[in-house]
């Protein structure tokens, strides 16, 4: 009886080669590939993330401290009295139809964080009535300065008092922390606004 006999031929090296599994070397080398592109990309991430951040938050204090100058400028402009608490909170006397005066009081309110608020508030301080937060989230270095006008209609020296106090100054600096960002300040020094209908005593 005849024995017939089937060979296979062996597989070639490429075939044998792709039913091997990975080296370890090769997965180290892949891992390490994978982690430095992954770093890469989160690096990326969060530069675009804080440049964001930091664009958004310059955008916002500058509108917030734009407005906030330019409501303070109208009433100094209009008020016929002035009287300081201190360098850090004003009342202003603004005239009103009735031919009376309408206190209204700026100034810097400081919270637990360490910053606080410009606001402004209707009456005198202690008035009671709600203050509007004009710019949120400044430093504690704010202040108000008071100048009173030369004879000759220059501006003179710091006023020591209510009565020579003719212009007012405001400095302060807007913050904004973020909580992977560094911080972003922007500092406001506002021209000196003249109290164009307050005698004054020289």
């Amino acid at each position: 009886m005849a024995c017939m006999t089937i060979s296979t031929p062996p597989a070639d090296r490429a075939t044998q080669r792709s039913r091997r599994g990975f080296t370890l070397a090769e997965v180290m080398i892949a891992a390490a590939l994978s982690t430095v592109i992954l770093a890469g990309v989160m690096s990326a991430f969060l530069f675009i993330g804080r440049t964001g951040f930091g664009l958004g938050s310059y955008s916002e204090m500058e509108t917030q401290v734009r407005r906030a100058l330019d409501q303070f400028a109208s009433d100094a402009r209009m008020a016929q009295g002035i009287r300081w608490h201190d360098p850090q909170r004003i009342t202003l006397y603004l005239p009103t139809a009735g031919a009376g005066l309408q206190p209204v009081t700026y100034g810097f309110q400081a919270d637990a964080a360490g910053s606080g608020g410009f606001y402004q508030q209707p009456g005198e301080p202690d008035s009671g009535l709600t203050r509007r937060v004009l710019v949120p989230q400044v430093a504690a270095d704010f202040s108000f300065q008071r100048y009173k006008l030369g004879r000759t209609g220059t501006i003179g020296d710091p006023a020591a008092n209510d009565l020579e106090t003719k212009l007012v100054q405001i400095t302060f600096r807007a913050v904004r922390r973020g909580v992977t960002t560094a911080e972003a300040s922007q500092s406001a020094f506002s021209a000196r606004y003249i109290l164009r209908n307050k005698k004054v005593a020289h």
